[in-house]
């Protein structure tokens, strides 16, 4: 077996880049690093709430040393560690809250079942700090249209708690997709909510398997459900910020519907979860490099570590030979924990279902999917 050649050194990195350009190298000061760690911490469970049969919230209790590096932003996730296994769930809480997470048992799955049926409060779990951009400006009032299908209702719980309680003018829609009646998650907080909020909260509950009173209330949050739903219930023009967050052929069916009703990309955010579809072909791209491979840069924590990429390689799946403290938990491009910044060097992502348009124009990559086209590429997780 052939070693890969790696080099290391602390404290240096390359700034000002893109990802497609050539960046001047430089030296960045503790103050401009991400303060935040990669770190696990072990966190003891405060409570679980069983919400049905096959899901679950779980509130963990923060130590005080470790408040700060667990003040979260509402819509964002936290990846839980058990064994070697990793998985990132969003956060349901308000923002200022304890972190909450909801969990669905997956058939099969090596971590959610666990968490939904065996974990009791007093136990610990290794967690790492929250991480994401699924992410409102609560400073800036306005209408926020949800769009949510099972699961995918978890950050939306934590967006539309925080939108309502940072003003009093910001306005919230939810569009709930479920099966039946039984299968719906946080059915309890949601009516809390918009009792708490009546004149600012308005919650639509479509069912595909459960007949409703409303005929366009019952069947699937499908292309054709959406584009007679949407103007129906919301004054599309006048919507600041559309949430869509489940799985694949929801969230794509509903930008597609957005899209053809004229809203801008840029008021459009999205989260995926894989369930219930299945997920899209991986992208391929012939102008990836061929042969050694390429020379890849990887600075995280203010430590730089250089090696050979083998041609064709993830950054992530090659870097973490050399650097096993790399973050990251799906390796699908859903969750984004392996976010980084290409700031030299040019790259190409296999799938990109985590970081949106502004992101990947400033450079940002899912080092999970990402493969360089380049002979040589430097990435930074601190950026």
């Amino acid at each position: 077996m052939t070693k890969t050649p790696v080099t290391e050194s602390a404290g240096s990195s390359a700034t000002g880049s893109s990802a497609t350009g050539s960046s001047a190298a430089g030296t960045l000061t503790t103050s401009s690093r991400r303060s935040r760690s990669r770190d696990f911490h072990r966190l003891v469970v405060k409570r679980v709430e069983p919400l049905t049969g096959d899901s679950a919230a779980i509130t963990f209790t923060v130590p005080a040393d470790l408040a700060a590096e667990f003040a979260f932003a509402p819509g964002q996730t936290l990846t839980v560690r058990r064994g070697d296994e990793r998985r990132s769930y969003s956060i349901c809480a308000p923002a200022g809250s304890a972190p909450r997470i909801g969990v669905r048992e997956v058939a099969g799955g090596a971590v959610s079942g666990w968490l939904v049926h065996d974990l009791r409060a007093g136990d610990a779990l290794d967690v790492q700090a929250p991480s994401g951009s699924f992410t409102p400006d609560l400073t800036i009032p306005g209408h926020h249209v949800l769009i949510a299908a099972g699961s995918g209702i978890t950050p939306m719980m934590s967006i539309a708690a925080s939108v309502l309680a940072a003003d009093d003018k910001s306005t919230v829609t939810l569009l709930y997709g479920n099966r039946r009646s039984d299968t719906v998650m946080f059915a309890d907080e949601v009516a809390d909510l918009k009792d708490a909020c009546p004149a600012r909260m308005q919650i639509v509950h479509v069912l595909s398997r459960e007949p409703q009173e409303v005929e366009l209330h019952s069947g699937r949050l499908d292309a054709g459900r959406l584009t007679a739903l949407l103007p129906a219930t919301v004054d599309v023009p006048a919507v600041d910020h559309w949430w869509l967050c489940g799985p694949y052929l929801m969230v794509n069916d509903a930008i597609e519907v957005l899209r053809g009703l004229g809203v801008e990309n840029g008021r459009i955010h999205r989260e995926l979860f894989w369930v219930g579809d299945e997920p899209p072909v991986e992208a391929v791209h012939e102008d990836a490099p061929v042969g050694a491979g390429a020379s890849l840069t990887v600075i995280l924590d203010g430590r730089s570590t250089t090696l050979t990429l083998p041609a064709g390689t993830p950054v992530l799946d090659g870097a973490q030979r050399a650097r096993p403290d790399l973050p990251f938990a799906c390796k699908g491009g859903v969750c984004g924990t392996c976010r980084a910044k290409i700031v030299s060097g040019e790259a190409v992502m296999r799938r990109n279902y985590a970081l949106e348009q502004h992101e990947t124009d400033a450079g940002y990559i899912l080092t999970c999917q990402a493969v360089p086209l380049s002979d040589e590429i430097t990435v930074d997780y601190d950026a």
